[in-house]
């Protein structure tokens, strides 16, 4: 008589060889779906563990939501602690790059609270 832990291996394997053959058949379906003009629905946008409604489709995709200003005010910060600092060494103090720092600091002359001459940055007046 085999033993218990042998059916049980011999059912564990019979199952996954079923689920390759489904996966396999998935596959080729979708591709001839996809040849024929159809759009393929099974699981783009969803990864294994995430809970179903959680992929781009079926909602609007999350925002995130924008902290007011934190990289903002380091800048005036520094600004005011340096006048005459360049985008460049306020990205080097802040540790990230020039090109993030530029949009950050176009939104802080809007505001009007950095000037900006040449290429040197000033507090407000």
């Amino acid at each position: 008589m085999p033993s218990t832990s042998s059916i049980f291996d011999e059912a564990v394997d019979l199952v996954k060889k079923r689920l390759d053959e489904l996966d396999e058949e998935r596959k080729r379906l979708e591709r001839a779906l996809a040849e024929l003009g159809g759009k393929v629905t099974s699981r783009s946008g969803r990864r294994p563990g995430r809970p179903r409604g959680s992929g781009p489709k079926g909602s609007a995709p999350k925002r995130r939501r924008r902290r007011k200003g934190t990289h903002g005010d380091q800048a005036v910060k520094l600004v005011e602690k340096s006048p005459g600092i360049s985008a460049s060494e306020i990205a080097k103090s802040m540790k990230t790059k020039p090109n993030y720092l530029y949009r950050v600091l176009g939104d802080l002359e809007k505001e009007k609270r950095v000037t900006k001459k040449g290429r040197q940055y000033y507090p407000a007046e």
